[in-house]
């Protein structure tokens, strides 16, 4: 009889016909395990994705330094408009640069885009310039460019009208993203708007090819400025370098195993309960302890494994659903996050299928058969 229970075949029959037996329950039990997958993959995937497409997008501009206040957010929606647009001039004196771009950074309330006040001749020669879709540049203060994103998002074309911070523009231009904002307005405009005349939030500038002599230079002309370089701030969107996110991330992956500890804990103490007769016919007819406390645990890691799979299975599926209905939110799923996850839920379901195991395989054969 011991050899039955040890074959790996027969164990795993017994494994496979215990899940199935119970149809209804193993299926719960997959379901939330992988609830716990998707609630860590899709938020250190989303958290994750928006800051490097964001990094991406910045650096997509052609910029080699960012000059900001002292001070300032990496994050360009809580840049203020303090620095003088008249600092430009200066900073393209400088024998190091080749261009800069002032830059005023507008934060749309309602749906929280990016719209950029720019000085479209300047801003357009720091890289290769816009690639324009349709349309052309704007040529007037109540006209707005849009990138193919938000386009395809708000279902925007040429000729379109869209309020931008209170204002109605027309779309004249559709762009590649990949620029920083998703809109852009003239930049004497964005100031009326803003009501800081004068004043712009950021310089992007692009040097001759020496950059860091080049920001050595900036700062020799103000150095109270913030002056960074691309390579800097591009490693800097990173959410392990964001302290802030770090709790948050830790919170979800702790509530997740927290979801898959009780539920697997719930599952197997029910299931232990129904089956006190069957586990004393099984020890009476010789399995051991550890052939109990095996059989629980393995019961439990396959119900692990499929929810994991599901998990990962519907996190794609959710990934894939966002890509289609909101282009301009990224997801971003690494293999690392992939395994992590399974590990969790593995952990976390293990960890609570160990007290009802335990408690199965201490019951006395006499007992558990006579119990109704």
């Amino acid at each position: 009889m011991n050899e039955t229970f040890d074959g790996t075949f027969s164990l795993a029959q017994m494994l496979w016909g215990n899940i199935v037996a119970r149809g209804l329950r193993s299926f719960l039990s997959v379901f939330a395990i992988s609830i716990q997958v998707i609630l860590v993959l899709l938020i250190v995937g989303l958290t994750t994705g928006v800051l490097s497409e964001w990094g991406k997008r910045v650096e997509g501009v052609g910029a080699d330094l960012l000059v900001q206040p002292p001070n300032s957010s990496i994050f360009f929606a809580f840049s203020s408009a303090v620095m003088q647009e008249s600092l430009a001039e200066k900073i393209a004196a400088l024998p190091g640069v080749d261009e800069v771009a002032p830059t005023l950074i507008l934060t749309e309330s309602k749906s929280l885009t990016l719209v950029y006040g720019i000085d479209y001749k300047r801003f357009n020669a720091l890289s290769r310039g816009f690639l324009f879709r349709s349309g052309r540049p704007f040529e007037n203060p109540d006209e707005a460019m849009a990138d193919d994103i938000i386009a395809q998002t708000k279902h925007l074309k040429v000729g379109d009208q869209v309020v931008l911070l209170n204002h109605t523009f027309t779309v004249c231009g559709i762009v590649a993203h990949g620029k920083g904002a998703r809109y852009f307005i003239p930049l004497q405009a964005a100031q009326s708007l803003a009501g800081v005349e004068k004043r712009v939030s950021m310089f992007y500038v692009r040097s001759k090819g020496d950059t860091e002599g080049t920001r050595e230079q900036i700062i020799a002309v103000d150095p109270q400025d913030r002056v960074r370089s691309m390579s800097e701030y591009v490693t800097l969107m990173s959410s392990s370098n964001l302290p802030l996110l770090k709790p948050f991330t830790r919170t979800m992956v702790g509530l997740g195993m927290v979801i898959s500890f009780l539920v697997v804990l719930l599952n197997m103490h029910t299931m232990v309960m129904e089956r006190t007769r069957e586990i004393g016919i099984l020890k009476a007819l010789g399995l051991s302890r550890f052939g109990i406390l095996r059989m629980l645990l393995g019961e439990t890691l396959i119900l692990a494994a499929l929810g994991c799979v599901l998990g990962i299975g519907l996190t794609f599926a959710v990934q894939a659903i966002m890509k289609e209905t909101n282009p301009g939110l990224t997801i971003l799923i690494s293999p690392q996050w992939i395994l992590s996850s399974t590990l969790l839920a593995l952990v976390g379901a293990s960890i609570g299928a160990m007290y009802p195991a335990l408690r199965a395989a201490t019951y006395d054969p006499v007992v558990a058969l006579a119990y109704e």
